[in-house]
């Protein structure tokens, strides 16, 4: 241990600690840019500065190791002074259109020049002068705000192992920069959206789509019907002032009844939907000789990584569409038919913790119903914006529930929220398909987690199945370059693209640390210990499709509307 005062505090901090997280154990504010609590140091921005007693230049409390009998001082004036300056020079060439930014109220640079006291900067404002990157459907890039900390360029690359930005030219002249192009759309970007969670400004963010619905709530002669994600219900309440996990459902679909949609539906309905798909298409594979290991098709980032990186394993790719896609289908077809409603007057919105989903909606492959089978996508935080445009006051909302056809859901189908989730409640089913037996422990807490990657094994009825699950695309690799060596011993992979699974998806709420993507992850398997029916083959809704509709898994119906497959993108690094 190490001893040192920090603002005339003693204390004592393992050897090899910095004056950051020294001065964090003693409830010390330091102010900080580039450092990310899940990142690398960078020691960029330089904000953190700090005087050391002995040392002539001031320095840096996150990169600056401690040592025995260190004097620091984190707020004299001095510290100060230096502060106030380098936030002025960083914001000398930073747009200063804050009212008009995504990330408005929610900027840790604007936090630090309000709490700085910045009123007047002496340094003359002069900006890039760069055009926005509004080159896909779901991301888009300002570079004109980046303040070059470099956490974006960590994430994808080291994080999701994408490497869709990087940088270009040195010293003043220095940019972050898709990579293979002059826009994101060029680029390996896989659209996971991390990169927005990593950028502490409005450098990079969603691209938003609350006009185009606000436009259909607008026209009477339009349906507008949704269907919420699991992985929203857990992270909404941080977006409008409550606790992880604390907004009711079913006062989440009154408001949105407020807002204006006419039905409100649930994407858990074809989460047990694609658990019925997926888990009937592994077991024909594992009793054909089909193509094993078969991967999980949930998560359309990883599928991106999949098209762009691992072209050659496509096939191992379940024909599954994700469960948002699947809704989408059957609701211009079978709910349209169902409730007598023209599917063409139905305007059909999504609302998932992904950012991806949004790129997703606008494949080609996706219009088995006739029409788009998905119009728009919002992620979490727009249904906050939206929430808070149209001023719900949710201790005045009176509960409703979800409407008729598609919004029943068991157990199963909300733990599609975590890592491991896709996993579990595929083995709920499987097992009880393949052995005829009722599970008398449906928690499978090998498969849950928020480790990179897991894994599992499950007997049914002699034959042993082995699974693992993988989170966050640079461990997706490590199980994908096994399976591309012919040494991988699994049968079955889910693989999400985003850490902790959609939980952690780039759509939801902001947030610094991976400790609030395991609160809502606790929250998930709460739900799931909830609900009545655990089980996606036990969902009542789900039996009615089949007997009505679908008849049977992988029957004709279903390759038809729930079915497809992927093409690679020839895009990835060399």
């Amino acid at each position: 241990m190490i001893n040192l005062i920090i603002d005339g505090i003693k204390t004592s901090v393992p050897d090899g600690s910095t004056i950051l997280q020294a001065a964090q154990k003693v409830g010390i504010h330091i102010p900080t840019l580039c450092a990310h609590p899940d990142r690398n140091v960078k020691s960029n921005c330089r904000i953190c500065v700090c005087e050391v007693e002995g040392s002539k230049l001031l320095q840096t409390a996150c990169s600056q190791p401690v040592f025995e009998g260190m004097v620091v001082k984190t707020r004299s004036p001095k510290v100060i002074e230096a502060r106030r300056i380098i936030l002025e020079l960083i914001l000398s060439n930073h747009p200063q259109d804050c009212l008009n930014c995504i990330r408005n109220v929610n900027c840790e640079l604007q936090h630090l020049a309000k709490e700085y006291c910045i009123r007047e900067n002496p340094f003359k404002l002069k900006t890039k002068g760069l055009p926005k990157d509004y080159s896909t459907p779901a991301i888009f890039r300002d570079p004109n705000k980046c303040v070059l900390c470099r956490r974006c360029v960590e994430t994808c690359t080291i994080i999701q192992g994408v490497g869709a930005l990087g940088l270009e030219n040195r010293g003043y002249h220095t940019m972050i920069v898709p990579s293979m192009g002059k826009n994101l759309g060029d680029s390996p970007c896989v659209m996971c959206g991390q990169c927005i969670h990593a950028c502490p400004v409005g450098a990079i963010g969603e691209v938003e789509y609350i006009d185009e619905l606000m436009e259909a709530i607008a026209d009477p002669d339009t349906i507008v019907v949704t269907q919420i994600a699991p992985a929203v219900r857990v992270a909404i309440g941080e977006e409008v002032g409550m606790k992880t996990g604390e907004m009711p459902m079913n006062k989440l679909v009154a408001a949105l009844r407020q807002i204006g949609f006419d039905y409100v539906l649930h994407t858990n309905f074809t989460a047990d939907l694609t658990i019925m798909e997926e888990g009937h298409e592994l077991l024909q594979r594992l009793t054909t000789g089909g193509i094993l290991p078969m991967f999980t098709s949930c998560s359309p980032g990883w599928i991106n990584f999949c098209e762009t990186y691992y072209p050659d394993l496509l096939d191992n790719l379940s024909t599954c569409k994700s469960p948002q896609q699947m809704f989408g289908a059957l609701l211009k077809t079978y709910w349209a038919d169902k409730m007598n409603i023209d599917a063409k007057k139905i305007f059909s919105v999504s609302i998932m913790p992904c950012t991806a989903k949004k790129y997703e909606a606008f494949r080609p492959e996706m219009n088995a119903s006739g029409y788009q089978d998905v119009d728009i996508v919002l992620t979490t935080r727009e249904l906050g914006r939206l929430l808070r445009l149209c001023e719900i006051d949710f201790d005045k909302v009176e509960p409703s529930e979800f409407d008729p056809w598609m919004g029943d859901y068991t157990g199963a189908a909300v733990i599609f929220g975590a890592s491991g989730g896709v996993m579990e409640a595929a083995l709920r089913t499987v097992y009880e398909v393949v052995t005829q037996e009722e599970l008398k422990d449906v928690n499978f807490t090998e498969t849950r987690g928020f480790q990179g990657i897991k894994e599992a094994e499950v007997d049914l009825n002699g034959t042993v199945v082995k699974v693992a699950i993988a989170n966050g695309l640079s461990n997706a690799r490590k199980l994908m370059d096994q399976v591309r060596a012919g040494e991988s011993p699994y049968h079955f992979i889910e693989i999400m693209a985003c850490p902790g699974g959609c939980i952690g998806g780039g759509g939801q709420p902001i947030t610094r640390s991976n400790i609030k993507r395991e609160e809502r992850i606790a929250n998930i398997y709460i739900e799931d210990e909830q609900c009545a029916i655990r089980k996606s083959h036990e969902n009542p809704e789900i039996k009615m499709i089949y007997e009505e509709f679908l008849h049977e898994p992988l029957g004709h119906k279903s390759h038809e509307l729930l079915h497809t497959h992927y093409h690679a993108k020839n895009k990835r690094l060399i």
